[in-house]
């Protein structure tokens, strides 16, 4: 089969009010093959449009941008397939796809700084394209996708609004592609794990079930962002990563130092926080000793190891190795950059000033252009946005859970982003339904033991659905994969996940009987 490129003569604005006009859903076509575990596999790539349509007029409404990855040969009505995404919001989905599980991948020297150009792209042993056909999405705003006129990218950017395009955009692969007897999987990065359950719910209330889905660096409730409970483990592994714990004896083993103070963050710390400033001596002496932080400086701080200054930055991780002029990455601790001079006056809020999208922001950006021009033969003169600030500013964060309940809200009383509730209502009526959360130990702005509490406590109490929810934990940061040995990891436990989804008959068939009560179609579901 020949390769079909294409230039798409489309402007496509990121701005709040732009739209576009144009609705064909062209894409550029190529043939591969990638060695994966002794086998070879041929391989279709497909970047292009579909259009999303507004589910009550059957208009078209946007035009979102995707690449996709299908095995050939297998009958697509037995092949899974998996829709990614990341977060922001704002994010496309370039990071995923580059970094995880698509059949190429960038090569980084994390946790160390990518050096500048040459870069080298590569084939991926982690690909998953073994167990699934692989979908990548940028929502509106994002990538090359926009809103179709007289719909603009603003109506497109809140939770609700996002969560309904994605959903539509979805449907419409299945019918474009006829994948809509598939067992079929989601993997949301980051606000793509609160987008993930807001779109699993969506999907179910349209009649599609899904089989499974992956949750890495998740954040389900807003009200607990920056809870020093949940941050503290992960500021003793970034503490032990660099050699800064105060104990006598550091252990070896990160999972068990991990469970130790997971304890201590439930229990003394806990009792400490609230106690403050009548803390219990013993109870200051381990934080200290844990966080590498001493003790007047964590009294100061009010013991809040997630506390930040007025510029943005985390007070931890400009602290710990404040003595060597570096800082701590918030996505990845392992990774440190220079934190004197005019570097320590920047922004970490503005671009990729975090040591750790500092580190590989580079090789991201000319290897994508690399990759979409040359490899996947798609060309556009508008620029592709790997990330729209204006799409976090103008975000509706606004939600109200399956019940019609407003669950999120902060100490101050006011009204934030609570998704944990949409997560276990799907979970409890497709009690099929399989989910993996992957987290790193590294990770300060999802801490993996503030994902454990939120998924603790959110309001699902039936033993055998919960026992349907796996919990991972790697020694990486947000972006897991950028690691090699927490990628090889984290694709082992998603596949595990996804062939026991689909080894289970029973459940499929399950699955597939509830979608069927609902006829496939661009529009709306009938409801009962």
């Amino acid at each position: 089969m020949k390769d079909q490129a294409y230039s798409d003569p489309v402007a496509y604005g990121n701005g709040p009010d732009d739209s576009v006009t144009d609705v064909a859903e062209h894409a550029a076509v190529t043939h591969h093959t990638l060695r994966l575990g002794g086998r070879a596999l041929s391989y279709t790539a497909r970047a292009g449009h579909l259009v999303a349509v507004d589910p009550d007029s059957s208009r078209p409404s946007a035009k979102i941008f995707y690449v996709a990855f299908t095995l050939d040969g297998d009958a697509a009505h037995e092949r899974p397939v998996t829709f990614f995404y990341n977060g922001g919001p704002g994010s496309s989905s370039v990071f995923v796809l580059l970094g995880s599980f698509a059949p190429r991948r960038i090569r980084t020297s994390m946790p160390d700084f990518t050096p500048p150009a040459p870069y080298t792209l590569e084939d991926n042993p982690d690909s998953l394209l073994d167990r699934s056909d692989l979908v990548f999405i940028n929502p509106v705003g994002t990538g090359h996708s926009a809103a179709v006129a007289p719909w603009k990218n603003r109506d497109f950017w809140g939770v609700d609004q996002d969560a309904a395009s994605l959903k539509q955009f979805i449907k419409r692969y299945l019918t474009k592609y006829d994948r809509w007897n598939s067992p079929k999987f989601l993997y949301g990065e980051s606000y793509g794990t609160a987008r993930t359950a807001v779109l699993c719910y969506a999907l179910h209330e349209d009649g599609v079930e899904l089989n499974g889905m992956t949750l890495q660096s998740s954040i389900l409730d807003y009200a607990r962002v920056g809870d020093p409970i949940g941050a503290l483990p992960t500021a003793a592994a970034d503490a032990w990563y660099h050699h800064k714990l105060g104990l006598h004896s550091a252990p070896k083993n990160l999972p068990s130092l991990m469970d130790t103070v997971r304890a201590f963050a439930r229990g003394d710390f806990s009792t400490a926080l609230q106690a403050y400033p009548k803390v219990a001596p013993d109870a200051l002496n381990r934080t200290a000793q844990y966080t590498g932080i001493d003790e007047a400086t964590l009294m100061s701080w009010r013991l809040d190891i997630a506390a930040g200054d007025g510029a943005g930055h985390t007070l931890f991780l400009i602290r710990l190795l404040h003595d060597q002029g570096l800082a701590l990455g918030a996505y990845d601790g392992r990774v440190t950059g220079v934190d004197t001079g005019i570097a320590r006056r920047i922004s970490p809020n503005s671009g990729g000033n975090d040591p750790t999208m500092t580190a590989v922001s580079g090789v991201y950006t000319a290897m994508w252009n690399h990759y979409l021009n040359d490899e996947l033969k798609f060309t556009s003169n508008s620029s592709f946005t790997d990330l729209n600030d204006r799409a976090f500013q103008y975000w509706d964060f606004r939600h109200l859970d399956p019940t019609g309940a407003q669950k999120g809200v902060d100490v101050k009383g006011n009204v934030v982003l609570y998704t944990a509730g949409d997560l276990a209502a799907a979970m409890s009526l497709n009690v099929d339904l399989k989910v993996l959360s992957a987290n790193g130990y590294y990770d300060f702005v999802t801490p993996f033991f503030q994902t454990e509490r939120d998924l603790q406590d959110m309001p699902l109490t039936y033993a055998a659905v919960r026992r349907n929810l796996t919990v991972r934990c790697y020694p990486s940061g947000h972006m897991i994969y950028l690691d090699g040995g927490s990628r090889t990891a984290l694709k082992a436990d998603v596949a595990t996940m996804m062939d026991a989804a689909v080894a289970d008959h029973a459940a499929v068939a399950r699955i597939r009987s509830l979608q069927a009560r609902h006829a496939p179609s661009a529009g709306r579901a009938p409801r009962k």
